[in-house]
């Protein structure tokens, strides 16, 4: 069976000996001192390993059922959303003046890590009712957030997203949902909605749904979406619960993972909405949502990466297997264990070196979130929206590939259910399409945040980069770092400036070396976060640390990554710059 283990040292590496977040000035950060982090994500862990994870592979065994309109959720959810609400998780980094903490977004997002990874389906309920309160946080009006984020914020009610319809996915501007204005100020909802997570369940009083949809008279296209706040109950005004609103699930979605949650179908038949934001614009508010789901979603891919990565080692250091080439390893068993085989250490080192680095990525792209926030850093702000789609498309393309590395060192075995490796490859393969496809996270990319503010937050990037390289160029022990760096950092740029001066010539040749670039910029991100976490290392080992073996462990793996992985660059370089790509060879006709 497998197991889950949080993995609390490595996080606290990171958010103390890397970003250093107790003396960052961040409003907030100081209270983030190592006993009180350590406090935070080891009762966190507890939770994820007693009784999240238990329940994982019970709830992709035995999925949703939908009985009578009700969506019945697997055996144990209930008790365990009411333990995750009782400890106060889901309202963790939400305002202190509608039932939240008021801690960092950034200790968020390591306590989600430990969530996804324990449980993905479960911990999509309480993920998608904090997007749904961050945009009326965001954007609602006073009354709207102290009727709905008090109950949102403890997920006494839960939200959802509601975009997708049966014939419009990205295209939303295609979508036929009406949303009719009522003399009271209200309007009517009627449409269909597919693939809403968590739009129906037993686990809360009320579900606020935020819809998408157009109101008649509006502009063509994108430009006419409004967004609207459609409860499944009406909420009265002394916020007691009314009468049960037009919304209705149609349906549950068959899906290939994720069995936890319920994905339905939606129908609305003149359901009463309130608008969220401005009339016709829907996409401005949503994006609020969208963006912090990103985030989350590439946390996912990282997620199953290392709940898969942890469970291939144990199997790797158990399974005997043949004998070691150079001699011997197991004289007393009849093989030796299958990590000594360097195939099989190759895919183990793929994945440890992506999970702790991408965990690095998320951090720090977290602690921008923060910046941008809590101290209105404007440049953080500019640097987050840049690195959004690569958190998203990079983290969740290479996650999953990771959990097939994974089941593969299990051989056979990984492809038998009962050892788990399934359900993490199967759960990760989502993350690569919700939230937008990851085609379009490189489309967006190239499209749009390369040229955003004149280009400025992808130059102040590439800065970062050559300035942390030059101060660490003399620094002994960084020469494994620096150098690779440099030479995949020029790559990236020589990439960005195919696409700045072929992008209006040749269309067609750049974009289809957008998803190149996007997995060049991911590289490069992790390549820089090994450098950091190298240079922790070195002043960790300098300063006669007695945990030295963690901190030569850390190095190795980082030196790994620069020599194996980061190379990667160049070969999507040469394709990019190629101009003849050939996606493009065949006419329409052809395939």
């Amino acid at each position: 069976m497998p197991s889950y283990t949080a993995p609390i040292k490595d996080m606290q590496f990171i958010l103390h000996d890397v970003l250093k977040v107790s003396a960052s000035d961040i409003a907030g950060y100081n209270d983030l001192d190592p006993e009180f982090t350590s406090a935070v994500l080891e009762e966190a862990g507890k939770i994820c390993s007693d009784v999240l994870f238990p329940l994982n592979a019970v709830g992709d065994t035995e999925g949703c059922t939908l009985e009578n309109g009700v969506v019945r959720v697997p055996t144990g959810f209930k008790e365990a959303f009411d333990q995750v609400r009782e400890g106060g998780w889901t309202g963790l980094d939400m305002p202190e003046a509608y039932g939240g903490q008021n801690m960092p977004y950034l200790l968020g997002t390591a306590v989600g890590e430990m969530f996804s990874a324990s449980n993905q389906a479960f911990t999509m309920y309480q993920g998608l009712t904090h997007g749904a309160a961050s945009a009326i946080l965001a954007h609602g009006t006073d009354a709207q957030k102290d009727t709905y984020l008090p109950k949102m914020v403890s997920c006494e009610w839960t939200g959802t997203m509601n975009l997708t319809e049966p014939h419009c996915g990205t295209d939303l501007g295609l979508m036929r949902t009406k949303a009719e204005p009522q003399d009271d100020g209200s309007y009517k909802i009627s449409g269909q909605k597919i693939f809403i997570s968590s739009g129906e369940h037993e686990m809360a009083d009320n579900i606020v749904h935020l819809v998408l949809a157009k109101i008649p008279g509006g502009p063509e296209g994108i430009k006419g979406v409004s967004l609207f706040i459609v409860p499944k109950f009406l909420v009265n005004e002394d916020g007691s619960l009314g009468a049960r609103n037009g919304v209705t699930c149609g349906a549950l979605e068959e899906k290939m993972g994720i069995h936890g949650n319920s994905t339905c179908v939606m129908n609305y038949d003149e359901a009463t909405g309130y608008l969220l934001g401005t009339e016709h614009k829907g996409m401005r508010a949503m994006f609020t949502m969208m963006n912090e789901a990103r985030i989350g979603v590439g946390m996912q891919g990282l997620a199953q990466a290392e709940v898969a990565y942890q469970n291939a080692v144990i199997y790797a250091k158990d399974r005997l297997q043949g004998r070691d080439v150079t001699g011997v390893k197991n004289p007393e068993g009849p093989a030796d264990p299958l990590i000594v085989h360097p195939d099989v250490r190759r895919m183990l080192m793929d994945q440890k070196s992506f999970v702790e680095a991408g965990r690095a990525f998320i951090l720090w792209g977290s602690s921008l979130i923060d910046a941008a926030h809590r101290s209105g850093d404007k440049e953080a702000d500019g640097l987050i929206s840049l690195m959004t789609p690569v958190v998203k498309g990079f983290l969740t393309d290479v996650g999953y590939a990771m959990t097939v590395e994974a089941q593969q060192v299990y051989g056979g075995h990984g492809y038998i259910e009962e050892w788990g490796m399934s359900q993490f490859t199967r759960d990760a393969r989502i993350a690569m399409i919700y939230e937008g496809a990851n085609g379009v996270q490189a489309l967006d990319l190239v499209g749009r945040k390369l040229a955003q503010d004149g280009g400025k937050h992808v130059m102040a990037f590439f800065e970062m980069v050559k300035s942390f390289c030059a101060e660490q160029k003399d620094v002994e022990g960084m020469e494994h770092f620096v150098e690779p760096l440099k030479k995949a950092s020029k790559d990236l740029q020589a990439a960005g400036m195919f696409f700045m001066h072929n992008g209006m010539k040749t269309p067609n040749a750049a974009l289809a070396g957008s998803t190149d670039f996007m997995h060049m910029m991911g590289h490069v991100c992790l390549g820089l976060m090994w450098a950091h976490m190298a240079r922790a290392s070195l002043d960790a080992l300098a300063s006669g640390t007695s945990d030295a073996a963690f901190y030569e462990t850390k190095l190795a793996t980082g030196r790994y990554y620069m020599a194996r992985r980061l190379p990667a660059t160049a070969l999507h370089l040469a394709r990019i710059e190629s101009g003849a790509d050939p996606v493009m060879a065949l006419s329409e006709d052809q395939f």
